[in-house]
């Protein structure tokens, strides 16, 4: 498996009135934006911007981190290994396919492999 990118999620009251201080503190314009299950996401720099009514935002608030892989399928092997726990199996997303895994130690993280539209957008190529 290879990481592409990790983002640390930021959980926001107001998505547009908190991108412009993460345009400032990154230099840099949102690469990826959508809504998701009554979520409003934007990716900015290493951060991913998540805003929403409290209760669509409840089942995903304990996830910590997103990160970009070029498959999942060794991040569920690797899973196995360790012993983790599946959260949310693999499944289609706006951006391609995620799985939710909770690990040996508590950390939650969200593993996503991107289809080609979204790479392209994110600039990250494989």
């Amino acid at each position: 498996m290879t990481v592409l990118a990790t983002f640390a999620r930021m959980y926001v009251d107001d998505l547009d009135t908190a991108l412009p201080v993460f345009r400032a503190l990154t230099g840099e314009e949102p690469r990826l934006r959508f809504t998701h299950r009554g979520i409003e996401l934007a990716a900015v720099g290493g951060f991913l911007l998540l805003a929403g009514a409290p209760e669509a935002l409840a089942p995903v608030r304990a996830t910590q981190a997103t990160v970009v892989v070029d498959a999942l399928g060794p991040v569920l092997d690797g899973a196995a290994r360790e012993g983790a726990e599946i959260l949310a199996q693999p499944r289609d997303v706006p951006t391609g396919r995620n799985l939710v895994v909770r690990h040996p130690g508590g950390a939650v993280i969200e593993y996503v492999e991107f289809d080609a539209a979204t790479r392209a957008a994110a600039g990250l190529a494989y």
